[in-house]
């Protein structure tokens, strides 16, 4: 089955503790998340980048509830420069939480034949979980790396990951995937 790799978020607001929106969590899992990156990579398997990024200077109903973050053109919306993006990588952005919604992400993996989708990145609770939701709406597998995703509580990352295990999908190790990838 053809599988393509969602990394989630994982910009420079969230993965600097100079962010606007950082959190310790975020910056503990992306050394598992490159890993995962290089095996996709060496691999050839399709790499897509999500990327939050509100316009500057444009209303946004996400920001009124919430201190402004990941605002284009201010380096927060930019990938953490520890995962390597190639040319053959795609880059898509978002302005809500799930990667689907109002992006052509899911055209992308039409294109490319993609049945399955390896989710990584933060926040569990909310664009990992509406990325994985609509992921499995639009009938692909989705498959959640449970030490590649990260949001501000343990536990309620642990409760997220469990709903997504038993109604959304698969949830395993980024070990567990590798060794099963190279099959």
């Amino acid at each position: 089955m053809k599988t393509a790799l969602l990394v989630v978020d994982m910009v420079k607001d969230f993965t600097d503790p100079d962010g606007l929106v950082f959190y310790p969590q975020n910056r503990e899992v992306l050394p598992v998340i490159k890993k995962v990156v290089d095996h996709f990579h060496d691999t050839n398997q399709l790499v897509i980048y999500l990327r939050h990024s509100y316009r500057a200077g444009k209303y946004d109903r996400n920001l009124e509830e919430m201190r402004p973050n990941c605002i284009a053109g201010t380096g927060g919306d930019e990938i953490d420069p520890m995962l390597p993006v190639l040319k053959q990588d795609y880059q898509v952005f978002k302005r809500r939480y799930s990667g689907f919604f109002g992006t052509d992400l899911d055209l992308i993996l039409r294109e490319h034949d993609i049945r399955r989708v390896v989710i990584v990145g933060t926040k569990t609770n909310c664009c990992i979980r509406a990325t994985v939701t609509d992921a499995y709406y639009l009938d692909y597998r989705a498959v959640v790396l449970s030490d590649c995703v990260a949001t501000n509580s343990d536990v309620v990352n642990e409760v997220h990951l469990q709903d997504i295990d038993k109604y959304l999908g698969t949830v395993m190790t980024s070990d567990t995937f590798i060794s099963r990838d190279k099959l």
